[in-house]
C-alpha cells in the first residue's frame, strides 16, 4: 500500500508555500468556510497594540491564542469577526519621535510632527504585519487603525453624543500632570516606581508658643505651597496644638495646624505638611477641608511664585532649598529613604498635580451603575472581575480626556468668541472627521456663531477615549449596523492582559454604560504577560527581548504556536521556553508520521466491524473532544491543546496504532476482512477528527495533511459535537495501556526486542479479555485472564507473568 502523503517527513518550507496558497484562496474567495449557522456570531475585540518596533514573542503569543479561538469558532459554524489593527494614537509614538528628533513636540511645526509620527507608525506596522502573516494569524488586517478617518469619525461622534447628554464638561481644577509630556493624565495612566530619596526633618515654628515643630518631608520644594500641617487626632503628642498655627520656614506663610486621620503617626515625626499639591492624598485633604490653593509648579515642571527659586526644575529646586534650610539652621537631619513615586505611564517622569482647564467625562457619580454593568459580564478567569470592581471603587476624580498633544483624535469643538472675548463652545453634527485647529468650520457651526469669531480647539482626546470604543469598531457599528445588532453585547469577547484592566477594560465599560446602558461585551478573557526564560518581563533596556519571528523561522510557526497554546494557564504570566517550542516541532514530526502511516490505508464507510479495541479508542476520542470543545468554547487554549497532544502521541500512537497494525495489514489472515476494514475506519476516523481539533492550533501541518489526503483545505471543515463517553470503557483503556507498558518494561529489562516472541503466559485483568487476539498479536506472548498462580511474577499493577522453568 502506498501512502497518499508522499513526503517522508514534514518540511518547514511547506509553511511558506501554504502562506502563498492561503493568499491566493483568500483573493479568490475560497477561504470563507462552508456557510454560517443561524444565530452564531463571534466578534473578537482584538487588542490594538501600540507600535514601538518589532513585537516580542510574548505579545504575539496572545495574538496566536486569539487566532486559535477565531479558527475554532469558524469550524464550529460561527460567523467570526477577527480584525487586527494598530493603536496609532497618543503618547507612545510622540515620545519616540521626540527622542529621534532630540526635540520636544512643541518645538516642531504641527503638520511636520504629524507626518513624522505617521511615517514612524507605518514602519513599525509593517514589521507587525510581517510577523502576523508568518505566524499564520488569520485576522483581517485593517491598515491605519485608530488614526483612520473612519475610526476618528466614530470617536468624535461618541464625544458629541456624550456632550449632548451632559456627560462631558469643561472645568478648571487640579489635574494629574506630566511635565515632560506637557499633558494631563488620567488616574490609570499613573504608574509607580521605587526611588531613592531623602526624608528631610525641617523646623517649622509654632506661632502661638514660639516652639519648634519638626516636620519630615520628601518634598521640601513644596514648602511655598504648604497650606496646613497635620497630625493624627489619636496622637497624644500633638493634640495640644489644635487650633494653633505654624510658620513655614523660608517662605514665612502662616498655616493652620489641623488633625487628620490620614496622617501616619509612625512616619517621620508624626506631623506632615499639606501642600497644593504634593500628591493625591494632599489633594483629597485640601478638597475635604476647603483649604486655600497655592500653585508653585508650572506645566513644564518648574517653580513659580517662590522668589529666587523661580524657574528651577523640581530636583534642582529641592537641593537648593535643602542647602538654604541647612544654612539657616532649619534642617535637623536627612535620612535616606526608598519610597514609591508616581510617574507618567509612558515617559516615567514623576507626575505633578497642577490646576488646568480640561474636559472631563463624568464617572464618580456613576460608580453604582458601573458596578451593576460589570456584574453582567463573565470573566475568565473569574477572579479578575474583582480587580475591575476594586478599581471602580477606588476612583477619586472624573476622567480628564483633553490632552495637549498632537497625534490623536481632535476634540471636535469650535469656540465662538464675542467682542468681549467670551468663548462659547459649538459642536458640529456627528458623521465627519473634524480637525478644528486647521479645518474650516462646517456650516452648522458658522450658523450658530453669527457675528462672532470662530476659533478651533487644538487639543486632542486621551488615547483611551479612542481605544475604549474598539468593541464598537470591531463589531461594525459604523459599517454594518445589522452585524452590530446581532453581536452586541452577547457575541463580543474582549481578550486582553491584566495590566490594562484599569485602562482599556475600565474605560470600555464606562463608555458603553454612558452610550448604551449595557456592558461593551459579555465575555472578558484575561491573559498574563509574556516573560523571558528566566521569568522576567521582556524590555529593550534589559536586552532580554525575544524576537517573535526568529523562532518561527527556525522551528516553524506551528511549533511556536504550540508553545503559545500551552505556555501557561489562562490568566497567569507565561514564560518563553525554547524547550517547549522544540516539543512542538517534535509533535509536528510525530503527527506527520502518524498521518503518513494512516494515509496508506483506504477510507471506508461500510463493510466494517469494530472490535473492542476500536471502540475503546473512539470512546477516548469522544472524551478528548469534549475537553477540547469545552475549553476553547471558554476561550482557553491550554487544556484543549494538552488534551490532544497527550491523546495523539501517548495514547493513539503509542498504544492503539501499535496494537492495530497487525489487523490493519492482516498479512497472515488472522482477522476477518470486516475486522480489517474496522481498523481502517477507526484509524481514519481518529486522524480526521484529531486534525480538525488541531487545525486552529497548528494550522500549517494540519492543512498540508488534509490537502494530501482529501484534496482540499481543512480550514473550511466543521468540528461537530462528539458522541457520549463511557466511563467503564475509559477504565478498560487505562488497563490496556498499563498492560502494554508493563510488558514493554519487562522486555526491556530482559534486553529483549519488543517484537520478539516470548515463551510465557501473561496474566491480566478480566476486563481485557475481549482484546486477547490483538494483544497476543501485538506482544507475541500468550495471555490468560484468570487468577495468576503463586509462582507468577508481578511486572506491573495487576499484571503477572509466568515464565517456563528452564
Amino acid at each position: 500500500m502506498e501512502p497518499k502523503l508522499k513526503e517522508k517527513s514534514w518540511d518547514l518550507k511547506r509553511e511558506l508555500e501554504l502562506l502563498e496558497t492561503w493568499d491566493r484562496e483568500r483573493d479568490s474567495g475560497l477561504s470563507k468556510g462552508q456557510g454560517v449557522r443561524e444565530g452564531k456570531v463571534l466578534v473578537i475585540d482584538t487588542p490594538p497594540p501600540y507600535m514601538s518596533g518589532r513585537p516580542h514573542i510574548g505579545q504575539f503569543a496572545t495574538y496566536a491564542q486569539m487566532d486559535m479561538i477565531a479558527r475554532f469558532h469558524r469550524m464550529r459554524g460561527y460567523t467570526v469577526i477577527f480584525p487586527w489593527y494598530a493603536d496609532r494614537n497618543g503618547l507612545p509614538v510622540e515620545v519616540e519621535v521626540e527622542k529621534r528628533l532630540g526635540k520636544r513636540m512643541q518645538d516642531v511645526p504641527r503638520e511636520e510632527f504629524l507626518r513624522l509620527c505617521k511615517a514612524q507608525l507605518d514602519e513599525y506596522e509593517r514589521e507587525w504585519v510581517k510577523v502576523l502573516r508568518r505566524w499564520g494569524i488569520s485576522a483581517e488586517y485593517i491598515p491605519n487603525g485608530t488614526d483612520s478617518v473612519e475610526y476618528r469619525t466614530m470617536t468624535q461622534a461618541t464625544f458629541i453624543e456624550m456632550w449632548n447628554r451632559g456627560l462631558i464638561y469643561e472645568a478648571e481644577r487640579p489635574t494629574i500632570w506630566c511635565p515632560r509630556c506637557m499633558t494631563a493624565l488620567a488616574e490609570p495612566e499613573v504608574e509607580y516606581r521605587e526611588e531613592d530619596t531623602h526624608l528631610n526633618y525641617i523646623k517649622f515654628k509654632v506661632k502661638e508658643t514660639g516652639e519648634d515643630l519638626i516636620i519630615a518631608t520628601t518634598r521640601p520644594e513644596l514648602l511655598a505651597a504648604t497650606v496646613a500641617v497635620a497630625y493624627n487626632p489619636e496622637d497624644e503628642r500633638y493634640g495640644r496644638l489644635r487650633g494653633m498655627h505654624a510658620i513655614v520656614p523660608l517662605f514665612n506663610q502662616e498655616v493652620p495646624i489641623i488633625p487628620h486621620q490620614s496622617v501616619k503617626k509612625e512616619f517621620g515625626t508624626g506631623v506632615e505638611m499639606i501642600s497644593t499639591f504634593g500628591d493625591t492624598r494632599d489633594l483629597a485633604i485640601v478638597n475635604e477641608l476647603r483649604l486655600p490653593i497655592r500653585i508653585v509648579v508650572t506645566q513644564d515642571g518648574k517653580l513659580k511664585g517662590t522668589g529666587k527659586y523661580d524657574g528651577l526644575g523640581i530636583r534642582e529646586a529641592r537641593e537648593r532649598i535643602v542647602k538654604d534650610l541647612e544654612a539657616a539652621g532649619l534642617l535637623v537631619k536627612r535620612e535616606p529613604l526608598r519610597h514609591t513615586v508616581p510617574v507618567c505611564w509612558r515617559c516615567k517622569t514623576p507626575i505633578e498635580i497642577i490646576v488646568t482647564r480640561e474636559y472631563f467625562v463624568k464617572q464618580l457619580e456613576f460608580k453604582d451603575k458601573l458596578l451593576k454593568v460589570i456584574e453582567d459580564m463573565k470573566f475568565t478567569p473569574p477572579e479578575y472581575k474583582k480587580m475591575l470592581t476594586d478599581w471602580v471603587n477606588s476612583l477619586e476624580f472624573d476622567w480628564p480626556i483633553s490632552r495637549r498633544r498632537y497625534y490623536g483624535t481632535e476634540i471636535p469643538i469650535w469656540y465662538c468668541v464675542d467682542d468681549e472675548g467670551n468663548a462659547r463652545p459649538i459642536l458640529p453634527n456627528p458623521g465627519r472627521y473634524y480637525r478644528p485647529w486647521v479645518d474650516e468650520p462646517p456650516s452648522e457651526v458658522k450658523e450658530k456663531c453669527r457675528g462672532g469669531r470662530l476659533i478651533g480647539e487644538d487639543r486632542i482626546l486621551d488615547t483611551w477615549f479612542d481605544s475604549s470604543i474598539s468593541w464598537m469598531y470591531a463589531s461594525g457599528y459604523t459599517r454594518d449596523k445589522s452585524l452590530f445588532n446581532a453581536a452586541y453585547p452577547d457575541g463580543i469577547v474582549r481578550p486582553q492582559g491584566y495590566e490594562i484592566i484599569r485602562t482599556w477594560l475600565y474605560y470600555s465599560v464606562l463608555r458603553a454604560m454612558h452610550l448604551f446602558g449595557k456592558p461593551p461585551f459579555r465575555y472578558v478573557r484575561i491573559n498574563g504577560m509574556g516573560l523571558d526564560e528566566k521569568g522576567e518581563a521582556m524590555h529593550k533596556s534589559k536586552g532580554n527581548v525575544i524576537d517573535s519571528l526568529a523562532p518561527a523561522e527556525k522551528y516553524g510557526a506551528d511549533a511556536v504556536r504550540f508553545w503559545a497554546a500551552v505556555a501557561g494557564r489562562l490568566g497567569y504570566d507565561f514564560r518563553y521556553s525554547e524547550h517547549v517550542v522544540k516539543t512542538g516541532k517534535d509533535f509536528t514530526t510525530k503527527l506527520w508520521n502518524i498521518a503518513r502511516f494512516i494515509s496508506q490505508f483506504p477510507e471506508v464507510n461500510d463493510g466494517y466491524e469494530l472490535t473492542y479495541l476500536d471502540r475503546l479508542i473512539l470512546n477516548e476520542l469522544n472524551r478528548v473532544a469534549r475537553v477540547y470543545i469545552d475549553g476553547l468554547s471558554g476561550f482557553d487554549t491550554y487544556e484543549p491543546t494538552m488534551a490532544i497532544y497527550e491523546f495523539l502521541w501517548h495514547i493513539f500512537a503509542d498504544h492503539y496504532i501499535e496494537a492495530v497494525k497487525s489487523r490493519a495489514y492482516n498479512r497472515d489472515g488472522a482477522f476477518t476482512e470486516a475486522e480489517q476494514r474496522g481498523a481502517w475506519f477507526t484509524l481514519h476516523r481518529v486522524l480526521d477528527y484529531s486534525l480538525r481539533m488541531l487545525a486552529p492550533i497548528m494550522p500549517f501541518i494540519t492543512d498540508a495533511i488534509w490537502r494530501g489526503i482529501h484534496g482540499r483545505s481543512i480550514h473550511g471543515e466543521f468540528i461537530n459535537d462528539p458522541e457520549g463517553y463511557d466511563e467503564a470503557m475509559g477504565k478498560a483503556l487505562r488497563l490496556f495501556m498499563n498492560l502494554n507498558s508493563s510488558i514493554w518494561g519487562f522486555k526491556n529489562k530482559m534486553r529483549l526486542s519488543l517484537a520478539e516472541r516470548l515463551n510465557a503466559v501473561v496474566y491480566a485483568q478480566p476486563e481485557l479479555e475481549p482484546l486477547k487476539r490483538e494483544l497476543e498479536s501485538m506482544h507475541k506472548v500468550s495471555f490468560s485472564f484468570t487468577k495468576p498462580p503463586s509462582e507468577a511474577v508481578n511486572i506491573g499493577e495487576g499484571i503477572y507473568i509466568l515464565m517456563p522453568k528452564s
